[in-house]
């Protein structure tokens, strides 16, 4: 049998001050209300055009939020951690990178 080790992501945690936080969240609430927007539009059978157009919406909100957090990442943890000598957070900035420009 051998034994499991723990994902070293799920015991990170990023501390943020309350108005960034605030800030996120809103931005998130803004997002929730724009996706059951599409949803209502769907329901009640909306052109496709002026649903894609909220979709389209939707999209740039979220890329939006993305940049926030990712200046926000950059700013703080990846600063910190490299400052602290942990270069492998360059590495996982790569990848994250990666995964947000697919």
């Amino acid at each position: 049998m051998t034994a499991q080790t723990s994902c070293p992501h799920c015991s990170k945690k990023t501390e943020r001050d309350e108005e960034l936080k605030r800030k996120l969240l809103n931005r998130l609430r803004r997002i929730e209300g724009q996706v059951r927007g599409i949803e209502a539009m769907i329901e009640s059978d909306a052109y496709c055009n002026d649903v894609l157009v909220q979709s389209a919406a939707v999209n740039a909100a979220v890329n939006a939020f993305n940049k926030e957090l990712l200046a926000c990442h950059i700013r703080g943890c990846v600063t910190r951690d490299l400052l602290e000598g942990r270069d492998e957070v360059v590495d996982e900035l790569v990848a994250t990178m990666q995964k947000l420009m697919k």
